[in-house]
């Protein structure tokens, strides 16, 4: 996974090969740790009797040579993934393996020629033809160290010369075979990386280009993403973005919605549904456009957020009845997400996150509006001890302070109410409950719960009054009737604690 990783963003070849080298130094490296295990087999093979000629002592010295190789290039692949170094390392590592087996009498000759083979995995030819020249020499020199033994052992020679002159031009031949086949596979390898990384590239240029089209598209549909005209007269609706796109029938009869919107239902959020189902209703347009320029709602769906559909009068008869109509769709998400955001700032209360006076005293107005709920009642609270932290510890403690008031009232009150932060340690809030001497009390548990960082306690006076207990009086009589309790409760705090008020 990582390797896929590694490959997914490469259009250039460089890169690519830096990236291959990493890869195969990491494979490389479990080969060393794999050929670890080269003594213990060769030891197998001298309790068999396969090699009769091999010293068990010898076994070890190529366990313990190995392990010092792989550790070697273990810390290289770690501090040099990509270098050119660190893979020739490993090969080279190799080719001396084989000539400690050749010395020791453990000769298999195919061997010598995995070594350039493996090294075409690194799709570079420079390091292909270092990899076979070594491999030669390396190859050249076993040979002639093992001759001065091998020659009396063979029918034949009279000389170590002559042994090593007809063996290295075997292995001389079989090299250039070997060679020239894997130089060929190596330059086909990379020849079709290449072409594979050019046609990514390419793809990737074609992807951008169509992305700045569709960006291009993006923009011009900003205004209008469709617009649809619609005509009483002949009873048809065409739309006037896709070019070529005929004139569809309208038939009151058969559908009450155009070809347009009966399409966009499948996008309208399910709460919305209903609402944009009747202003879209088709039979009833002209009668709600009749003395009017345009009709605006505005939905969100389900995939490209807020929208505004709007049914524009074009022509309309003497008596102002409209009968030829554009409707059109105009993306709004981003305006709306401003909007919202910039109302959240004037009604929220930067410190805390609540809910500021501003947005109390609107909600109030519209309680008085629409009345007051049979649960309905007001909660009053103040922080105690604010400007003793204030004048202690710093401005700062005093912030914690009403942070951890804002966060105690928030998790009480939950989705009964809402919070407002409406004076430097005053709050109030709005809530329906079922018992409010209950929440008043759940306020007081959760608050002992409080530990800051610059102050260790958090202490709240609570007072309430609700429509159950005062059901007379109005919203704002509620408060008045909730601050005294509060200020009763604040004395109450201040009397039991034995602290002088005027230093809170």
């Amino acid at each position: 996974m990582d390797e896929e990783r590694d490959y997914r963003n490469i259009t250039e070849y460089e890169e690519f090969l830096a990236t291959t080298r990493a890869a195969v130094n990491r494979i490389l490296n479990g080969i060393l740790w794999l050929c670890i295990m080269t003594g213990p087999a060769i030891a197998i093979g001298i309790a068999i009797g396969v090699f009769s000629e091999v010293r068990y002592s010898m076994c070890i010295e190529i366990s313990l040579f190995m392990l010092i190789l792989a550790l070697v290039h273990l810390a290289l692949v770690r501090r040099f993934p990509k270098s050119e170094i660190t893979g020739l390392f490993a090969l080279f590592a190799l080719d001396i393996l084989l000539v400690h087996m050749n010395v020791g009498h453990v000769a298999i000759n195919l061997t010598w020629f995995l070594v350039p083979i493996l090294s075409i995995l690194f799709c570079d030819k420079r390091l292909y033809l270092i990899s076979y020249a070594v491999n030669i020499v390396m190859m050249t020199v076993a040979t002639w160290l093992i001759s001065v033994y091998e020659y009396p052992l063979r029918s034949g020679y009279d000389s170590a010369i002559a042994f090593f002159a007809d063996t290295i031009g075997g292995y001389y031949i079989e090299s250039v075979i070997v060679g020239a086949a894997g130089y060929a596979l190596c330059n086909r390898a990379i020849k079709y990386f290449q072409d594979l990384l050019a046609n990514i590239k390419t793809i990737k240029k074609h992807e951008t280009g169509m992305n700045e089209q569709l960006n291009i598209l993006d923009s011009m549909a900003e205004i209008y993403n469709n617009v649809n005209l619609i005509d009483f007269h002949k009873m048809t609706e065409q739309s006037l973005r896709a070019e070529g796109m005929p004139e569809l029938d309208l038939d009151f009869e058969v559908y009450d919605h155009t070809n347009m919107t009966r399409k966009m239902m499948n996008n309208i959020v399910p709460d919305q549904l209903t609402a944009f189902t009747r202003f879209t209703d088709i039979t009833s347009v002209q009668e709600r456009l009749t003395n009017r320029k345009s009709i605006t709602g505005e939905f969100v769906g389900r995939f490209g957020g807020w929208f505004r559909a709007q049914y524009i009068t074009v022509e309309a008869d003497k008596n102002h009845v409209p009968w030829r109509v554009i409707f059109t769709i105009q993306d709004i998400d981003n305006d709306k997400r401003r909007e919202e955001h910039l109302v959240r700032i004037a009604m929220t209360d930067e410190l805390t996150r609540l809910y500021n006076r501003r947005c109390y005293e609107e909600d109030i107005q519209e309680y008085k509006k629409r009345g007051l709920s049979e649960n309905f009642g007001i909660l009053s609270i103040d922080v105690n001890g604010l400007k003793t932290a204030n004048d202690s510890k710093g401005h700062a403690a005093g912030d914690e302070l009403i942070k951890g008031a804002a966060d105690t009232l928030m998790l009480t009150v939950g989705a009964r109410g809402k919070v407002y932060r409406t004076g430097g340690d005053e709050f109030i809030a709005l809530v329906n409950s079922d018992s409010f001497e209950a929440l008043k009390d759940q306020i007081k548990v959760r608050m002992k719960s409080f530990k800051g960082v610059l102050v260790d306690s958090l202490s709240m006076s609570v007072g309430y009054a609700s429509i159950r207990d005062y059901p007379d009086a109005g919203i704002e009589e509620l408060e008045k009737i909730a601050d005294r309790q509060m200020y009763e409760d604040k004395s109450d705090f201040y009397r039991e604690s034995g602290i002088d008020r005027r230093k809170k």
